[in-house]
């Protein structure tokens, strides 16, 4: 993690999950978190789904056939899959791991039914759930996307309203009315967690150790 010493002892990197409805922004403030702190990754997930214009297996997702994907749940490959608008996702257990273990935070953009299977693996995972202002600003930003019917659209109000009513599982709850201060917040959460002493307890008192004179520079 960039914070803090360069001689602070290396300690893994992160888990960060996070969720939200359909429409609520969650794609927009992961991509701005990326790009907004260092030392912060994504977690490219695998999906059964067919690639939407633009998209790079491999950058935007893993695409695999459902037999391929099967396979692989079957294995143990994944930390967390669910099946989602008929499509299965799942997020790669070494890739997450490997990630971690050289210092960098994961963030999974994933829906509750992942976000549950990652906190009963992972014990410090950190959740954070993303909720829209209001029912009308849902429904507004899903119709401003010019892609779906009617009918996809009053579906994805549905699953919304299923999403949301699993918020209390998280430990943030981040309104995304103004987008600047939703992110500030999401950044001041990865920024806080990367400071708790239950994330960093035992580097932390080597450091503490040397800036006691308990041990040497060198640690001996």
């Amino acid at each position: 993690m960039p914070e803090g010493p360069a001689d602070l002892p290396h300690q893994p990197g992160l888990l960060i999950i996070l969720s939200a409805p359909s429409g609520a922004g969650k794609t927009s403030l992961y991509r701005a978190l990326l790009e907004r702190v260092d030392g912060v990754v994504a977690s490219v997930s695998h999906t059964t789904r067919a690639p939407r214009p633009g998209e790079r297996d491999g950058v935007d997702y893993h695409f695999v056939d459902e037999a391929e994907f099967e396979r692989q749940v079957a294995e143990g490959a994944f930390l967390e899959h669910a099946r989602v608008f008929d499509r299965y996702y799942g997020t790669s257990r070494a890739a997450v791991e490997a990630e971690r273990a050289a210092g960098r935070d994961v963030v999974l953009e994933i829906d509750w039914q992942g976000a549950r299977q990652i906190r009963e693996r992972v014990a410090d995972a950190v959740s954070v759930f993303v909720l829209p202002p209001s029912r009308e600003a849902l429904r507004e930003r899903l119709e401003g996307r010019g892609q779906d019917d009617p009918e996809v659209i009053e579906r994805r109000m549905r699953d919304a309203e299923a999403e949301i009513s699993h918020y209390a599982e998280y430990d943030y709850v981040i309104v995304n009315d103004e987008f600047e201060e939703a992110l500030g917040s999401l950044v001041a959460v990865v920024r806080g967690e990367r400071c708790r002493l239950d994330h960093r307890r035992e580097t932390l008192a080597v450091f503490a150790d040397r800036l006691m004179g308990k041990i040497d520079e060198a640690g001996g």
